[in-house]
């Protein structure tokens, strides 16, 4: 790597650790769980946080990552060249001293107390819908009001029969098969590592890794990399609970598989992208653009029914297990029966008093046919005018940015996609401009 991309590497990744570390471990659930026992592996780390949850040992080690930068910074105009290894290796380093401790301490802390505290219910559902399947019950139209997630709600261990008859998440697993089929594995590990969000942050790790399968200058490959495993947005869903780094990972995979001409195992990446979140199905015409642009038709046709077979063996057990309930809880529950949430389009109706209360209908299913499906065709008919690769994900950034703006929910994290999206396309631009043509 010359001395200007590593230059250039150090100012993104400490622009990265300038951005984190400020917010790091901020706004957890304010669990009361009492007594914290430290046990496990992580016990030295519960000790030295207090027994609660610490923001600033949490940012301290993230300062780490910033001093780390900044030593690099101050031998880098000593080498005209730097070896790769040096890069990547530094790269892995920052994102690890950002996305390490805060999971590390939520598990341990977990582990110390109650199942129930210092998780997120998202996550606590996935494993219990893991541990359902190893005993071979259907995690879909399953009562978990008697599972220990409904402790959760009250944030200090109690349980109230009002929580159980009126927290409808109690009563849906809103989440598609992959997580359940993963969490079957996870959390037959022991503590803390059985905690789901290890195999998230795992996830999120291997985006190094797949970003470095792209096309281009080392430099744009490991910045899209940094983004994809340590933007604020990543390190807080990791420690907070919130699963989409899996599904982000195999997105991603696919883009890069596509830029390298590699379409089955795209297919195959994409079909798992979707059995870990519905999310990634947004993905899928962007993609399939790119391909029939760049690809005969027959090789198109293989790499759309690989991706079909994937998702179809995943999906299609449940479904045939209990239609009804898979319907219920991964369509409808999230379109229709979940409470608003968020300030996008439907929690701004609610403030403006057009929606009266978070429980009323919401008229998603027009919004997505009158607003988002045209908007989404506008920008596919763009992106084959313009035959360049990095129009398909910027497109997908922008398209996911509608749906989840328009949608009954809105979650802050859900913005990760975008973001990845955004930092896809500036990768894929940057391999074409400065180094080898992807088109």
């Amino acid at each position: 790597m010359s001395r200007r991309d590593f230059v250039l590497l150090l100012g993104a990744l400490g622009v990265l650790v300038l951005v984190v570390v400020p917010a790091l471990g901020g706004d957890p659930w304010n669990f009361r769980p009492g007594a914290v026992h430290p046990t496990g592996p992580f016990a030295p780390l519960v000790r030295g946080a207090d027994r609660e949850w610490d923001p600033e040992a949490l940012r301290s080690a993230g300062l780490l990552a910033g001093v780390l930068v900044a030593l690099a910074a101050l031998v880098a105009p000593l080498r005209v060249v730097w070896p790769r290894w040096v890069a990547v290796a530094l790269t892995a380093s920052v994102v690890l001293l950002l996305a390490v401790p805060a999971v590390a301490l939520q598990a341990s802390l977990r582990q110390s107390s109650e199942p129930w505290f210092f998780t997120n219910d998202s996550t606590y559902q996935i494993e219990l819908a893991g541990d359902l399947l190893r005993h071979g019950e259907n995690p879909y139209g399953h009562d978990y009001s008697h599972s220990g997630l409904e402790r959760f709600y009250s944030l200090d261990g109690t349980v109230t029969e009002k929580t159980r008859e009126e927290q409808v998440a109690l009563r849906h697993f809103a989440y598609f098969p992959g997580s359940a089929l993963t969490a079957a594995v996870w959390t037959a590990l022991p503590e803390p590592w059985s905690d789901y969000r290890f195999f998230v942050l795992l996830t999120m790790l291997a985006g190094i890794a797949a970003a470095l399968l792209f096309p281009g200058p080392l430099v744009g490959r490991l910045v899209l990399g940094a983004v994809v495993a340590a933007s604020p947005l990543a390190v807080q869903a990791a420690w907070f609970g919130t699963a989409d780094a899996p599904c982000v990972l195999f997105t991603v995979l696919a883009f890069a598989l596509v830029a390298r001409r590699r379409l089955l195992w795209a297919g195959a990446a994409l079909g798992v992208a979707v059995l870990m979140k519905q999310f990634a199905f947004v993905a899928l015409p962007f993609l399939a653009v790119a391909v029939l642009q760049r690809e005969p038709r027959r090789e198109a046709l293989r790499a759309g029914a690989v991706f079909a077979a994937v998702a179809a063996a995943g999906i299609l057990p449940f479904v045939v297990w209990d239609p009804a309930a898979f319907w219920a809880d991964t369509i409808e529950y999230g379109g229709k029966t979940y409470r608003i949430v968020g300030y996008g389009l439907s929690g701004l109706l609610v403030k403006a008093g057009l929606i009266d209360r978070r429980t009323d209908p919401y008229p998603f299913l027009p919004l997505l046919v009158l607003v988002w499906l045209p908007l989404t065709a506008w920008l596919l008919w763009v992106q084959r005018k313009a035959r360049d690769l990095w129009i398909a994900p910027a497109g997908f950034a922008v398209s996911f940015f509608f749906l989840i703006f328009l949608g009954r929910v809105f979650h802050t994290s859900y913005l990760v996609w975008s973001l990845v999206g955004i930092a896809m396309a500036a990768a894929l631009a940057f391999a074409a401009r400065y180094e080898e043509p992807v088109r």
